[in-house]
């Protein structure tokens, strides 16, 4: 494959519903390389990646970059089969599933972050635009425990507010999501004894209605009064869904912002090692101004042999203008610190 380098405006094209007008273009060199290549995985990180690509192949045009929005396990098994370039997931390759990719990969493989997503509760309640919930109440509306909007639960987290007997309506994901793995790891790290199913990318409590992919799952709560789920914030602010505020370990509740989503992200522990970045969040240690449910989503490669094509294109998307695209749909960059050490591992492809 041969690389070019050019000279890429980064447009606004695609423009989030938290952004009423495009910020101003950011110039960044990027080596383009030709060839074709494909990614499958998370939706969450769905919308970021469709900008990326459009971006880059209007400066790269002898490049075709695809991405398929199966899920998170679904990217995996398509990377392990070989059917991928590369996987974006929302949690890192389990362990069942670490000597599969090794055995792909001829050696290791890297988790290099690249989405931040905050996880939004979005709900839909008739006469309700302003809402709070500690994590143990959350717990409990997702079990089924807590059935009607005016619970006492809730009414306490939520004083001065006025709260109808509509019914609850809770919406999860029906496939292996990282969002769901994510929004489970909070609840288990949080609420307590108010959440016994643990966590991981299938959900396991029994209550709810179930849906595939966050498209779905937004849709679900869209269309439904009474109606409360967890999904990737970039779907929720595009369909101008109120998005209800998180209580934190401080014993405060704060708004979903991508400045408070940074703080999370931002305090995360490194667990890798040799240009592998995976993420550990402390969420007994989260502080006031930081918003506790988020996710991070990976690009998962092998660190040898990896598609020239598929490190430029991972050249772009960590850059500030690959970041700033990002943004500009709903998305929190990542941390300026943990963005340059991820810019290092591509380069090291």
């Amino acid at each position: 494959m041969r690389l070019r380098i050019v000279g890429l405006i980064a447009p606004a094209l695609l423009i989030g519903a938290c952004s009423g007008t495009p910020s101003t273009p950011i110039a960044q060199p990027i080596s383009c390389a030709s060839g074709e290549v494909t990614g499958q995985g998370s939706s969450a990180q769905a919308n970021a990646v469709s900008a990326w690509i459009k971006n880059y192949q209007v400066s790269c045009a002898d490049a075709t970059v695809s991405y398929s929005s199966i899920g998170s396990g679904a990217g995996v098994a398509a990377f392990i089969g070989r059917t991928g370039d590369f996987a974006g997931s929302d949690s890192p390759v389990s362990a069942a599933d670490q000597p599969k990719v090794a055995a792909r990969c001829k050696g290791a493989a890297i988790h290099l972050p690249m989405v931040v997503g905050p996880i939004a509760l979005a709900y839909n309640v008739a006469g309700v635009s302003s809402l709070r919930l500690q994590p143990d109440t959350i717990a409990r509306i997702f079990d089924g425990r807590i059935a009607a909007w005016n619970d006492p639960g809730i009414k306490r987290d939520n004083p001065g507010i006025a709260l109808p007997a509509t019914p609850i309506r809770t919406v999860h994901r029906s496939d292996s999501s990282g969002t769901t793995d994510n929004f489970t790891k909070f609840l288990a790290g949080t609420a307590g004894q108010d959440w016994s199913y643990g966590s991981g990318s299938t959900w396991k409590a029994s209550s709810g209605l179930a849906e595939k992919g966050s498209n779905q799952v937004v849709s679900t709560i869209e269309r439904s009064d009474g109606a409360i789920g967890y999904v990737e914030a970039s779907y929720a602010r595009f369909h101008n869904l109120p998005i209800a505020a998180v209580g934190t370990g401080a014993g405060t509740f704060t708004a979903l912002t991508d400045e408070a989503a940074g703080r999370m992200i931002g305090s995360a522990r490194i667990t890798g090692t040799g240009g592998d970045l995976q993420l550990a969040i402390d969420y007994k240690a989260v502080s006031a101004e930081a918003y506790p449910i988020v996710l991070v989503t990976y690009e998962i490669v092998c660190k040898t042999g990896t598609p020239a094509l598929v490190k430029s294109f991972l050249t772009y998307a960590s850059s500030p203008a690959g970041q700033e695209a990002a943004t500009q749909l709903g998305y929190a960059p990542l941390p300026e610190d943990l963005r340059a050490k991820v810019a290092e591992a591509v380069a090291a492809l």
